[in-house]
């Protein structure tokens, strides 16, 4: 993969050349000519890239570009890191004066130099791509006339061959769509089938296809597999057409463009029931190109649409009135029972090979191709010899790279990668440096790949705007999977499947993308770009040169070694990412990686910083969150590129939360770049004016407050009005008893989403009721005399409502029509509530209720019934009167209201943590619930005080 750091490295260039080589007369020609020649050669490189696979002479020219690129790269950063070193040295007296000209004359001198013997190289390496370039012309003209695309379309077409004795789980899905396809309306309709390759898209419609409901009720049935030309596809179509109706094909079709084509085809459609298969659709323009060749005739026609694009199959079903199905993987026992069938013929695997195939079924995570794939391999060892089992078990990703019976598996899930853009390759990679089985964090990821470099300029988005754009381009695309979102929809975590891992992690090493060290024996190159040490102890024993080391992740680390590591010579680092490494102090070498982007030491015992962090001139992020850094050097206000700081750390007892920030630094406001400032405790003498200098952060879009006073909240809402751009905003009060002063806000910023308030407050902030965009609202000891439903009733997107001592009042009434959007409801801790009524219409799409420590509230709320949508009812520490009513199964009016509800937690706070029972309705039992007991101690909770279902 050569067009990423090539891309990468033109960037660079224009910008060096603009900035730096004013300084250096003899250089800037050299310069320009390797740009030049790389220009030139841009063109081809996704080409040469698609190649790579499939032919060793491309794949050696790929790695001298690659190589070439990076290292002009480490020579541009050498010098800036030398012309930096000389500025500091000052003009103090005359020998300092000749001492910093001569530095710059030797750095000048080696630039030029490295320059020159790069522009040779890159001139060679051009001299090959003229040698290669009938390889790259014909794959652009024929992108399908490589070895690996014809090995794929032989074996596509065998999916269409499968006995229904080779299905499992195949029924039910079939079933479902065959029910969508001849009870539905008799509007033409799209059917999109979506998921990742290799989950049976192509299977199942074929049954569907070959369904005798199907041939007997749908008159033209076509079925037509991803053609690169829409000419060819739309000739194919008809061609079916015609051999249905029996009829000779128009003379002429042959030669017609595609708007003749379809309008033939439209034709001779438009009397028909038909049913239309578009097998494997990749593109929007795909679909768009051929979509109007079907007509809506009133007959019940059906288009199927099989696609690992989730984008494509959301808009095609919208443009024609269609439904949506998310192929999903085998359940477990779906899983072991094809496993058995294709490995051992259909008997029962024998005990003593048991763990393993378990752990190696695991891996599969119930996708059929892997399943089947893996089977193949395993059917032809012997069954009495465990060693021989075993031995695939710990090498599986070797197998998967050398084993000639799973290289369909694999060119299956690299179709997916190889069709995206550069951009997006090297964030897919990135994700092979997180251990196997992890859930990533997406705004970690975020701010990685704008660290990192990946993420390009778009006019009117931040980085972090664009970098999310691509993680949602990912899960589209069927690549990243969402492992868990928030209340409000966003992302939360995500990760992806092991096996595809296990190949884009093989990639990576191949490519000099990264290095991933989690063995005591693993081989490293010479130069490593990118290096993600997991759990070893010998990953430096090979004393490697880490010079050129541009990225850094530490997991699972002792000690010894992160001082081994931290003492190598990395100059040239972008990215150190040590979140939880053991670390109790911050590393005095760091403030001398002037490179550095990115710096997380999240999750470490570090208490304090050095003032040697104002060297880091280009850190973009600080992550310090859970450490015990309470104070921040006034060198930090230096750091004029910084994005994220965050610095702050929590402690959870029972159902308190205890916050703890950083001191408000006196000139915060010179850090106008940053995005996200958690968390500033304002209660000293300074925080008046340090409120007032918020307002100078206008790319904001999240800001904490912890301590603010009564008296700071002019200043503070002065500074909000300002900041435009901000989506998130926390603010809780000196103590308990302090008002919080939100009245003087005028003009709130138009995209506010989430908004956390903790303290006391004598009315809801006027203007809350005309948040638009608000999706999130907590709201805690606020101790409000008013009913606050009346002022929120009416916002329009909130979906997450926490009201925890917010009202002192005896009853609540959910009026109709209100809380439209609402979808996760939180009462907690109202000491005089009596009463709670749901009138009809109410929260209409409510799916969580919480409700804890409401000591007067004996019943459920009167007409709860109507929550119609609810999934979760929980309960915690509630009168034991209003909990037995629920439990004993009496049939009372509180047990009927919540008849319809899946799942009931209820528990208490006990012995240091939570006593909570389950009532699972969605278990199948003699009587229809399961009543299941755990027992969570404190320490395993998260960031939120409350019981450990309360998310």
């Amino acid at each position: 993969m050569a067009e990423s750091p090539v891309t990468y490295l033109l960037n660079k260039l224009a910008q060096f050349v603009e900035n730096e080589l004013q300084l250096l007369t003899g250089t800037q020609e050299e310069a320009l000519l390797v740009r030049g020649e790389l220009e030139r050669i841009r063109a081809f490189l996704r080409v040469a890239d698609s190649l790579e696979e499939s032919d060793d002479e491309v794949r050696v020219w790929v790695k001298q570009l690659r190589n070439t690129a990076y290292d002009m790269e480490d020579a541009l950063d050498e010098f800036l890191l030398l012309l930096r070193h000389d500025h500091g040295v000052g003009f103090i007296g005359l020998i300092s004066r000749m001492s910093c000209c001569i530095k710059n004359l030797k750095a000048r001198y080696r630039l030029t130099s490295e320059i020159k013997r790069i522009n040779s190289r890159v001139k060679d390496i051009c001299n090959g791509h003229r040698r290669l370039r009938h390889k790259f012309s014909r794959a652009q003209q024929d992108p399908g006339s490589t070895g690996a695309d014809n090995t794929w379309v032989d074996h596509r077409g065998n999916a269409l061959l499968l006995d229904k004795t080779d299905l499992v789980g195949i029924e039910q899905p079939k079933n479902k769509l065959v029910r969508g396809l001849l009870d539905g309306s008799l509007v033409r309709e799209v059917i999109s089938v979506v998921g990742m390759g290799g989950l049976g898209k192509t299977t199942l419609v074929k049954q569907v296809y070959e369904d005798p409901a199907v041939k007997k009720q749908v008159y033209g049935r076509i079925t037509l597999s991803r053609s690169l030309k829409i000419e060819e596809l739309l000739k194919d179509m008809l061609d079916q057409i015609m051999r249905v109706i029996r009829r000779p094909v128009p003379p002429g079709a042959y030669t017609m463009n595609s708007l003749w084509l379809k309008t033939i085809i439209k034709d001779l459609l438009q009397r028909r029931r038909y049913l239309i298969i578009l097998d494997d659709v990749w593109h929007i323009n795909e679909w768009d190109a051929v979509k109007h060749a079907f007509p809506n005739n009133g007959n019940g026609s059906r288009v199927i649409i099989t696609t690992r694009n989730a984008d494509l199959a959301s808009t095609s079903c919208k443009e024609f009135n269609g439904q949506l199905k998310n192929m999903e993987p085998l359940d477990p026992a779906q899983s072991w029972e094809l496993f058995c069938r294709k490995t051992f013929q259909g008997n029962p695997c024998p005990s003593h090979l048991e763990e393993i195939c378990e752990y190696i079924l695991r891996k599969c995570e119930g996708l059929p191709l892997a399943i089947v794939a893996i089977s193949g391999v395993l059917a032809a060892k012997d069954k009495r010899r465990i060693y021989e089992w075993e031995l695939v078990r710990c090498s599986l990703r070797t197998e998967i790279d050398c084993n000639d019976k799973l290289k369909y598996l694999k060119r299956v899930l690299l179709l997916s990668f190889n069709d995206l853009p550069y951009y997006l390759k090297s964030c897919f990679l990135h994700l092979s440096l997180f251990p196997e089985g992890q859930r990533i964090k997406c705004g970690r990821l975020i701010r990685l790949w704008v660290a990192e470099g990946f993420v390009e300029k778009k006019e009117g988005k931040t980085l972090e705007d664009v970098a999310k754009d691509y993680f949602m381009e990912l899960s589209n695309r069927s690549l990243i999977e969402v492992a868990a979102k928030r209340s409000d929809g966003r992302v939360k975590y995500c990760r992806i499947h092991d096996f595809l891992r296990d190949i884009i992690t093989s990639k990576s090493t191949n490519q000099g993308f990264a290095e991933i060290a989690k063995e005591e024996n693993h081989e490293w190159p010479d130069k490593v770009r990118r290096l993600s040490i997991q759990n070893t102890l010998h990953a430096l024993q090979q004393n490697r040169s880490l010079s050129q080391l541009r990225s850094l992740y530490m997991f699972g680390m002792e000690r010894s070694l992160v001082n081994t590591v931290l003492a190598s010579d990395m100059k040239l680092l972008t990215v150190l990412d040590m979140q939880a490494a053991p670390l109790t102090r911050f590393p005095a070498q760091v403030g001398d990686w002037y490179h550095l982007r990115y710096l997380s030491f999240r999750f470490t015992e570090v208490s304090t910083l050095p003032s040697s962090i104002g060297k880091l001139q280009n850190l973009e992020t600080l992550d310090l969150k859970q450490t015990n850094v309470t104070e921040l050097p006034v060198e930090i206000l230096k750091l004029q590129r910084l994005r994220h700081l965050l610095v702050y750390r929590y402690k959870n007892i029972s159902y308190s939360s205890f916050k703890f920030g950083f001191r408000a630094l006196r000139g915060i406001g010179a850090l106008q770049s940053l995005q996200k400032l958690c968390y500033v405790e304002a209660d000293d003498e300074s925080s008046g004016s340090v409120m007032r200098e918020l307002g100078m952060l206008t790319q904001l879009d999240r800001l904490a407050i912890l301590k603010l006073r009564k008296e700071d909240g002019r200043n503070l809402c002065l500074s909000i009005s300002k900041l435009t751009r901000l989506q998130a905003i926390s603010v809780t009060s000196v103590d308990d008893d302090e008002f919080i002063d939100l009245k003087h806000l005028s003009s709130p910023p138009p995209f506010l989403e989430r908004i956390y308030l903790r303290g006391r407050l004598k009315a809801l902030p006027h203007w809350l009721p005309s948040l638009s965009s608000l999706m999130k609202l907590h709201l805690k000891g606020s101790r409000l005399k008013n009913d606050p439903l009346v002022s929120l009733q009416n916002l329009p997107n909130l979906v997450h409502l926490e009201l925890l001592q917010v009202y002192e009042g005896s009853s609540l009434c959910f009026e109709a029509e209100s809380f439209k959007k609402l979808k996760t409801l939180g009462l907690d801790y109202f000491d005089e509530l009596r009463c709670v009524e749901v009138e009809k219409g109410a929260m209409p799409y409510l799916e969580k209720f919480i409700i804890q420590r409401c000591k007067l509230l004996e019943k459920l709320p009167s007409g709860f019934e109507y929550l119609k949508k609810l999934k979760v009812l929980k309960i915690f520490d509630m009168p034991d009167e209003l909990v037995k009513k629920l439990v004993r199964g009496e049939q009372n009016d509180d047990f009927q209201k919540v008849a319809h509800v899946p799942q009931v937690y209820y528990g208490y706070w006990k012995d240091g943590g939570w006593d909570v029972q389950l009532i699972d309705r969605s278990v199948q039992t003699d009587q229809c619930r399961e009543i299941r007991s755990v027992h969570v101690p404190s320490t395993s909770m998260s960031s939120t005080p409350y019981p450990p279902c309360w998310k």
